[in-house]
C-alpha cells in the first residue's frame, strides 16, 4: 500500500464523516440561531431554554436522516472490505 492509497481512503473517510455529521449539525445550527434571535429579542438570559429544542431537533433529525446515514455507512464500510485484497495484494 503506498502513500496515495492512504490518503485516498483518507479523504474518502473524511468525506463519509463530514456527511454522516452534516443532518445534526445543521439541525442544532439552525434552532440555536432561531433559539439565539428569540433569546435576543425578549432578552430572557437562560442557558437552559435552548437544550431541551436543540435535543428534540437532533432526536427528529437522527430519525429522518438515520437511514440514510445508515445506509452511508454500510455502503462505505463494505466497499473498504471489498477493496482490502487490492490494498495488501
Amino acid at each position: 500500500m503506498n502513500a496515495d492509497t492512504v490518503i485516498d481512503l483518507s479523504q474518502q473517510a473524511l468525506y463519509v464523516i463530514i456527511m454522516l455529521a452534516a443532518p445534526m449539525l445543521i439541525s442544532a445550527l439552525a434552532i440555536g440561531l432561531f433559539i439565539g434571535m428569540f433569546q435576543a429579542a425578549t432578552q430572557i438570559n437562560e442557558m437552559t431554554l435552548s437544550f431541551i429544542p436543540k435535543l428534540l431537533v437532533l432526536a427528529i433529525s437522527i430519525m429522518i436522516a438515520g437511514p440514510w446515514m445508515l445506509d452511508l455507512i454500510l455502503d462505505y464500510t463494505r466497499r473498504l472490505y471489498l477493496s482490502i485484497p487490492g490494498l495488501i495484494g
